[in-house]
């Protein structure tokens, strides 16, 4: 959980096939803190298909709802989480392709995919099942995660991407010019989510983060709640808390090094954040983790 960040503070992808620039995962919402993602934006396109249950999607405060059978087209550097304020349970396919694996030539890059990378009424795509271009591309998706492990399986993966790209570009709504006002907005709370992410682990006020952003409390509030729909401060917090789920799970670090590490005051306030998020207590989260690892236990929270 731990967000590898590059030098424009979007999110460094970790593939699951590096040489392909591949993530292709199952995955269920109940393994997030409180059924909630946290908010990330990248420079890969990202495709969501809901295999049961259902969630709610944040694409630049805008909220979209998914259940079975749906999916969603999350175009590139969009910030973005899935969630489900009533908990319910959601198992997804998450798949994530960088554009570049499509611009075989200058000519193919400037005719067919930067259009759809660049329009600016293309944030995101809802995909249903009984609108046929639409359910094409949620066919091609479940043909993506199917393909896994099949001989030269990332060629099938790179035909399929070709597939939807072409449904994409065919019916994407015509581009409009993106507001100075838009445009300057989500600049602002990429720098401040940008500096809560790079220090994180130190004492962070409520005017630090504003004054990252060149604005003033208030308006760091409305931007945060606009766009991410929480406060700076439970940002911050959500933030810490996914920093110590990597270092449970990839250090041996102790508890208390741990909360001191990711900027909590102390072990006590980690421990009963983690649980209020969690339902589970960080040392409880910790063993489940090792279970996982060595079993493959479901790793869903208490």
């Amino acid at each position: 959980m731990i967000l590898d960040l590059n030098r424009d503070h979007s999110e460094n992808i970790t593939y699951s096939y590096p040489g392909h620039f591949l993530f292709i995962d199952k995955d269920r919402l109940s393994h997030y803190p409180q059924y909630t993602g946290l908010s990330h934006w990248h420079d890969d396109t990202e495709f969501i298909a809901v295999l049961s249950g259902e969630m709610d999607y944040n694409i630049n405060g805008r909220i979209v709802h998914m259940s079975e059978g749906e999916g969603l087209f999350v175009n590139s550097r969009q910030f973005h989480y899935g969630f489900s304020k009533g908990r319910r349970e959601c198992v997804f396919l998450c798949i994530l392709l960088h554009p570049m694996l499509l611009c075989s030539t200058p000519s193919m890059e400037q005719d067919y995919i930067t259009p759809v990378l660049s329009n600016t009424a293309l944030p995101y795509q809802l995909l249903h099942e009984d609108i046929p271009w639409e359910k094409k591309i949620l066919q091609a998706l479940r043909q993506m995660y199917d393909a896994l492990g099949q001989p030269a399986f990332p060629l099938l993966i790179l035909s399929l991407f070709c597939q939807i790209w072409r449904e994409l570009h065919i019916h994407a709504p015509q581009d409009g010019p993106q507001t100075a006002d838009s445009s300057g907005q989500l600049s602002t709370i990429r720098e401040m989510v940008h500096y809560i992410q790079k220090n994180h682990a130190k004492k962070i006020s409520l005017d630090d983060i504003a004054a990252a952003g060149n604005v003033c409390k208030s308006r760091c509030c409305s931007l945060f709640h606009r766009y991410l729909n929480q406060t700076p401060v439970n940002y911050l917090i959500r933030y810490r808390l996914d920093q110590s789920i990597g270092l449970m799970t990839s250090t041996d670090m102790n508890i208390t090094q741990i909360s001191y590490e990711v900027g909590f005051s102390g072990t006590s306030y980690f421990s009963e954040t983690f649980r209020r998020h969690f339902g589970c207590s960080p040392m409880q989260y910790r063993k489940r983790a090792l279970e996982y690892d060595q079993k493959g236990a479901d790793l869903t929270p208490f």
